[in-house]
């Protein structure tokens, strides 16, 4: 059984001291068991509970209560809180895009899709006010104005605010770094020397060390003699 009154326990308690209502009505006013009911009743549930009044607080109208006093059979209905509207959470709706900025969105899908590819179609068509359709379309330059598509950033366009931008990003990014680390892939901590046999360099020839020779005053003097007898 539930219930969408207030103060369900604290009900039941006033309408067991102040209505002949049975225990069944109660249970099923207040989305209570009948014997929880009746431990209220006998003083062995809720005892340090004060009754709240359900018609003071227009969740009963008294009108509904004489007629289950009157009928053991009745159920009690309860009033619908001129409330209740605004208490249910309210659906997101979808992002307004004025009709001038509609066609700068192309624009800003291409400037994602070349900056930031690792944002989701869904963020995308959330923050854009976009389709997955159109997004399909840019990035497979299907779009009907394909050719003059360029890159520009949408918080530029108008088309969402730079805090808006900065989280979708972030949220990507954590999102691919997650994905990342769950497949083993490892980003690179710096760049690496690739080696020679993939960039095609050559190798340096060895130099021959029984050709290097100490020079000194008289080896150059015994050489300049050769050069005379020469």
């Amino acid at each position: 059984m539930t219930t969408d009154i207030l103060m369900p326990k604290a009900t039941a308690v006033w309408l067991v001291d102040n209505t002949s209502a049975t225990f069944e009505q109660i249970a099923d006013f207040c989305g209570l068991h009948p014997l929880e009911v009746k431990g209220i009743a006998d003083g062995e549930v809720a005892r340090d509970i004060r009754g709240a009044d359900p018609i003071a607080n227009g969740q009963l109208s008294r009108e509904e209560l004489n007629l289950a006093e009157n009928n053991d059979k009745h159920r009690l209905v309860a009033l619908k809180s001129r409330h209740a509207e605004y208490l249910k959470p309210q659906k997101k709706a979808p992002r307004y895009t004025p009709v001038s900025r509609r066609q700068d969105r192309p624009d800003a899908i291409a400037w994602f899709l070349r900056n930031h590819p690792e944002v989701a179609d869904s963020q995308l068509a959330r923050i854009l006010g976009t389709t997955k359709a159109t997004i399909d379309q840019v990035r497979n330059r299907t779009h009907w104005n394909s050719a003059n598509i360029k890159p520009v950033d949408p918080v530029t366009l108008g088309l969402s605010t730079q805090l808006e931008l900065d989280a979708v990003v972030k949220k990507a990014a954590d999102k691919k770094a997650k994905d990342d680390k769950r497949r083993g892939i490892a980003e690179p901590e710096g760049p690496t020397l690739a080696p020679a046999s993939e960039t095609g360099a050559v190798a340096a020839e060895p130099v021959d060390d029984e050709d290097d020779h100490e020079h000194t005053a008289q080896s150059v003097f015994d050489d300049e003699d050769e050069h005379d007898d020469a």
